[in-house]
């Protein structure tokens, strides 16, 4: 498949579809093609012999496709960088991509960075000044150039750039239109911010299949009568978001098929989809379907895949991710490197055309967790897992384990219980430190609907329910109840707030 070539294809033959919609603003197929033309002829012109990254900052704005797809027409891989990433973090994804170029629908006020900035304004000039104006195929990015480079955290405190080929992203979208029932013409949910790889998900099987991007942008989801108001007009076919949203979604009692009668399909990835969460979403819509996804950015978005339904819902209380996409491989490793045995707990290895080749500018960082297994790029995930008759099933993160009073414990394992409880709809655990050293657990709730009057009794119900399933040491010494878990820009639980909030 040539992604670009498809979309290319809607508009020529359909150039009034719309293909992305945010508020008041509308983007066609033809306008898309239109701008990423003029700007890409524009790109090539100025850039002519340098193929370094280009940085695209914004949010939700319609142009921020329209400046990825120029980018990668005028032979460039497009850096996405969403307007609510912090200045520092923006200077060090400017200094350790070594871009020259940023492109901004929004501001031109990024004076503090070592690149040249074509801010608002000047788009619009470009746009109009080079509108007859179409780049040459061959100038395109080819399958093994990077066709986007997304920055996640490192532990180091310096982010990582993940590159990602054109190779890469084809094999993800020609799965994701194999596997999941996606039609021509629909409408998909965009709540992710394009700096967040859930966003690819949404927009490039959209684009490739002449559908529309519907989306929602970080202030809506703050004013929840904004956000709802919009979905009860979007007319959404696919839904995709972290499980975090949807839970916040379902929050409010008319979110349901009433409000979103054509929705067939709900995506999820980038956390954990309790059991919980998955059976209120298929009573509120009996008639879609709900997929459970698995895949780090490093592997392009997702590699496994499986529909939950009663008969999933009934059988597992912690749901499977799913099966491995056809092209790709799942290994569970020990610590010493070899593979575990069918159900054992191990190291998960994605194996496959879909992992990254690596981190843009940093070999060591590379090399530590890249390698090649049977002469296929493999990517070490860090996350814990085990394989039962080929289905994944995923246990968290490896590096997400903290020791308490000597006891080593996985703080999913915790949280996964907690949501499984009558009592909770939701819960985060979080290890609160006294001296430098973890001290106890504290388990910040949204309850469930009860009968009891006072907390203490609830929290009473919750912890004589984990006591038949947990150690006492792995009961939270403490119990926070709320209406709410804030979210982060990337729609996840935001541990980092809750934790100074309760420690202030």
């Amino acid at each position: 498949m040539n992604l670009l070539e498809q979309i290319e294809k809607w508009s020529i033959e359909t150039p009034d579809r719309l293909a992305f919609v945010w508020r008041d603003e509308r983007l066609t197929f033809g306008q898309l093609k239109q701008y990423s033309d003029a700007l890409a002829a524009w790109i090539i012109k100025e850039y002519e012999q340098d193929a370094s990254p280009i940085m695209v900052y914004g949010h939700m704005q319609p142009e921020m496709v329209a400046c990825f797809l120029a980018c990668v027409k005028a032979g460039h891989a497009y850096i996405p960088v969403d307007a609510s990433i912090p200045a520092e973090r923006v200077l060090r994804i400017a200094e350790n991509s070594g871009a020259k170029l940023l492109l901004s629908p929004t501001t031109d006020a990024l004076e503090y960075l070592p690149v040249r900035v074509v801010g608002k304004n000047w788009l619009d000039d470009v746009f109009e000044t080079y509108k007859d104006e179409a780049p040459a195929p061959a100038n395109a990015v080819k399958e093994s150039d990077n066709f986007y480079i997304i920055y996640t955290s490192g532990s180091t405190g310096n982010p990582k750039g993940v590159q990602i080929t054109s190779s890469c992203l084809e094999s993800f979208v020609s799965w994701m239109l194999e596997d999941f029932n996606l039609q021509t013409g629909q409408v998909f949910l965009n709540q992710a911010p394009f700096s967040f790889d859930l966003s690819v998900m949404d927009l490039y099987p959209s684009l490739v299949t002449g559908g529309t991007l519907w989306a929602v942008d970080k202030d809506m989801i703050a004013k929840p009568k904004d956000l709802f108001a919009s979905l009860a007009k979007s007319n959404i076919d696919v839904w995709t978001s972290t499980p975090s949203f949807a839970e916040m979604c379902l929050m409010e009692p008319s979110f349901s098929e009433s409000m979103l009668p054509n929705v067939r399909t709900f995506l999820f990835c980038g956390e954990v989809l309790s059991n919980n969460a998955a059976r209120h979403l298929l009573e509120r819509f009996p008639k879609a379907a709900i997929m459970n996804t698995y895949g780090p950015t490093e592997a392009t978005v997702a590699i496994t895949g499986i529909q939950i339904d009663q008969n999933v819902l009934e059988q597992y209380k912690s749901l499977p991710v799913g099966y491995c996409k056809s092209d790709c491989r799942v290994l569970i490793q020990k610590e010493d490197g070899t593979l575990t045995a069918d159900g054992e707990k191990g190291e998960i290895v994605i194996v496959g055309p879909s992992v990254s080749t690596g981190y843009l500018g940093s070999p060591e960082l590379t090399a530590k967790a890249f390698t090649t297994v049977d002469g296929e790029r493999a990517y070490k995930t860090g996350d814990a897992g085990y394989l039962q008759d080929g289905l994944l099933f995923y246990n968290g993160r490896l590096d997400f384990q903290i020791k308490l009073h000597g006891y080593r414990m996985e703080l999913e394992e915790i949280e996964h219980h907690l949501r499984s409880s009558q009592y909770v709809q939701n819960a985060v655990i979080l290890p609160i430190k006294k001296d430098e050293k973890y001290d106890y657990l504290l388990a910040v709730i949204i309850p469930a609907e009860h009968s009891f009057e006072k907390e203490f009794h609830l929290t009473s119900a919750i912890r004589k329910e984990l006591s038949t399933i947990l150690p006492n040491y792995m009961i939270p010494r403490k119990f926070m109840y709320q209406d709410a878990i804030p979210m982060t820009a990337n729609g996840k639980a935001d541990r980092k707030k809750l934790l100074s909030e309760v420690t202030e």
